[in-house]
């Protein structure tokens, strides 16, 4: 497939900047990209490959200035550069169809128009899947679940009773949802287990990575906001709610009934304790440990988390702290020249 950098500035709605008769035949990321490709920059770390790449042209943000080569402006250039990839690559994947005759599926369950189930998927009665979704093989969907439409599980999921799921959800390989919450008491010096009787609700657009784990409420719901992403290897607690557009990176472990708010950043090898809020919009800097409440819009980093600024300042401290050292020793040889 062959177009002009006009065609696909029109495609993604942006300005063309140098020579629009170009000729893109594919697409490739800014320090591999050859002649031919079309490139983006979206992170300011990459903008030495200005100048570098071999791309024909360069997506980027309106206040970038194109000095090199052409390329088109933008006011998101990853968002542009997902639209134009989809262009040259037959859009999205292409899931297998119809259900093959060793998915095992309850005579109970409701299956919605033109659900799609793999070998050996097991659908145990009173489930509900809605019209379009596609269930891989080796997933298993314990009774009275409820799926929505246009929603894909990938293969070896394990979804338990009781799970509500909402529409376009995806959920990757090894996932495992409304598993039991982690509650015991101690009686006598023995564990004794608690029962773990509420479910999950993963509610409409949420992505789920692979081998992450979402626990089911002691009592209630354990809560996945609309538009919240979670990456692989996460672990969510017992009766935690999380609000809508949640971005939550991988190896982040959530304690029980925390409440985290809208549109929160958790970045990677977090770690929150459990019985606390985190407001809207807060972002959690990497391999972070929150100990307590945060408020709305605050970014924090640490461990404990603290504003990003403060602990800047430890972390430049800390590096200091041999120099440091060395100081006072001297300072402390003089006091005793001076005692002396």
């Amino acid at each position: 497939m062959e177009r002009t950098l006009s065609d696909i500035a029109q495609l993604i709605g942006g300005e063309v900047i140098g020579n629009g008769s170009v000729i893109i035949r594919s697409f490739a990321g800014i320090e591999d990209a050859q002649e031919g490709d079309i490139t983006f920059l979206a992170n300011p770390k990459y903008a030495g490959f200005l100048s570098q790449t071999r791309a024909s042209a360069i997506i980027v943000d309106r206040t970038v200035e194109l000095k090199s080569k052409p390329g088109i402006r933008v006011d998101n250039p990853s968002l542009a550069f997902v639209k134009v990839v989809e262009a040259f690559s037959g859009s999205q994947k292409k899931h297998f169809q119809g259900i093959h005759p060793k998915a095992v599926i309850d005579p109970s369950v409701k299956l919605g128009k033109n659900v799609s189930i793999g070998a050996c998927a097991v659908i145990e009665k009173g489930t509900v899947i809605g019209d379009n979704t596609v269930i891989y093989p080796n997933v298993y969907i314990a009774e009275a679940c409820q799926i929505g439409s246009d929603t894909v599980i990938y293969a070896n999921v394990s979804i338990r009773e009781r799970t509500y799921i909402g529409n376009r959800v995806i959920i990757h390989n090894g996932a495992v949802i409304g598993s039991d919450g982690f509650g015991f008491v101690t009686v006598n010096g023995r564990h004794q287990k608690i029962p773990q009787v509420g479910y999950v609700v993963i509610e409409d657009d949420v992505e789920i990575g692979a081998n992450t784990t979402v626990d089911r409420a002691r009592f209630d719901r354990t809560i996945i906001g609309a538009g919240t992403k979670i990456d692989n290897l996460v672990q969510i607690a017992h009766n935690v709610k999380i609000g809508k557009n949640c971005i939550i990176v991988a190896q982040t472990g959530i304690s029980g009934s925390t409440v985290i708010g809208n549109n929160v950043i958790l970045a990677g090898q977090c770690g929150v304790v459990g019985h606390i809020s985190i407001g809207d919009n807060v972002i959690v800097m990497a391999r972070s440990g929150v100990s307590k409440d945060i408020p709305s819009g605050q970014v924090v980093w640490g461990a404990p988390a603290q504003p990003a600024e403060e602990e800047k300042k430890v972390r430049v401290l800390y590096k200091n702290l041999p120099k440091l050292f060395d100081t006072v020793r001297e300072i402390q040889k003089q006091i005793q020249k001076i005692k002396k």
